[in-house]
């Protein structure tokens, strides 16, 4: 796949997602599989005031790479002045106007752009005039339940410059409700010439291949089913080339990633942010595993490394090492 001036050697994309895919989660998928990856959803407006902790979420390591910067904001101006200052640390930059959470789209943000599509046209027009690797954007089928403008969205982006659509298949008042519609994905790569990536419901490499035979798209973006699960994404790409599906991680493997997760949050963001931070993924994790609900509540409380061991050591005692299913 071409992506405006770069390559991508496969369609396997982790999609960004804000608290969980910072630094530490995308090097752990990007071992295992996944080929480009996204910063969690940065403020252009905040960067602009140099809000300390909006800068924290530019951090990435070299083993991340490719990494897209994905910012969100309403002013065309500013978007492009921030997507310009920060061009030479990504592989591209990415126009969030799909998220679709309240505060977001109280501000007439992300996918309260759907909206106002000549807002939109005008944001992607400034911020591909203002730098030289790909724009991208995300969106969504619409905003209200019943609406479709999908289409026609990536049709005035692609006219704006933007060189790749990632859609979901949800509306903006679905949120993560209900089914995702793989069919409107189907519509925007028949609107456009440009790549399209299918997101919404892969939570399995069958899925994966269902979405590209189903909808035409070049890639696929998968979020919250790799949460705890970042195998899914080597398993994918096997899939995709072989018909066959790895063995799934027993469950010393999968205690000895969240472990080796952990140790990379805490050097990346201090033991005390980086504990706190790892309680969600840890969860996500142990879901399914025999025993694992007892140990919830002592799992949500950890503040150490040294908790962590302790507590995944008792894990492994009552579950063995057998494999399982997970959950998505």
């Amino acid at each position: 796949m071409r992506i405006g001036n770069q390559n991508v050697s496969n369609p396997l994309f982790l999609a960004p997602m804000a608290g969980v895919t910072d630094s530490s989660f995308r090097r752990l998928c990007r071992r295992h599989g996944a080929e480009v990856v996204y910063t969690e959803m940065v403020s252009a407006k905040a960067l602009s005031y140099h809000n300390e902790n909006t800068g924290e979420l530019l951090r990435k390591h070299p083993e991340e790479e490719p990494v897209i910067l994905q910012l969100f904001g309403s002013d065309p101006d500013i978007l492009a002045e921030e997507a310009h200052k920060l061009e030479s640390r990504f592989f591209a930059v990415d126009l969030n106007f799909g998220c679709p959470a309240p505060k977001i789209v109280r501000n007439h943000e992300g996918s309260y752009l759907l909206k106002e599509p000549d807002r939109l046209y005008a944001i992607v027009k400034a911020v591909s005039s203002a730098v030289s690797i790909p724009v991208t954007v995300k969106i969504r089928k619409g905003f209200e339940d019943g609406e479709n403008v999908a289409p026609d969205i990536a049709r005035a982006a692609e006219e704006a410059g933007a060189s790749m659509i990632a859609v979901h298949g949800r509306t903006t008042a679905q949120m993560y409700r209900g089914h995702a519609d793989w069919d409107v994905i189907r519509q925007v790569k028949e609107a456009v010439s440009i790549p399209v990536i299918g997101n919404g419901d892969i939570a399995t490499p069958q899925d994966a291949a269902a979405m590209l035979q189903q909808t035409g798209c070049d890639g696929i973006m998968i979020g919250r089913a790799a949460r705890g699960n970042p195998w899914l994404f080597e398993e994918t790409k096997v899939f995709l080339s072989s018909g066959t599906i790895p063995r799934r991680p027993d469950i010393s493997e999968i205690l000895d990633t969240a472990m080796l997760h952990a140790q990379m949050i805490v050097e990346e963001k201090g033991e005390s942010l980086g504990m706190h931070q790892m309680r969600s993924h840890i969860l996500w994790y142990v879901r399914g595993m025999r025993g694992s609900a007892s140990l919830r509540r002592a799992l949500q409380q950890i503040s150490s490394l040294e908790e962590l061991s302790n507590i995944l050591q008792l894990c492994r005692q009552v579950c063995g090492e057998s494999q399982v299913e997970v959950d998505n």
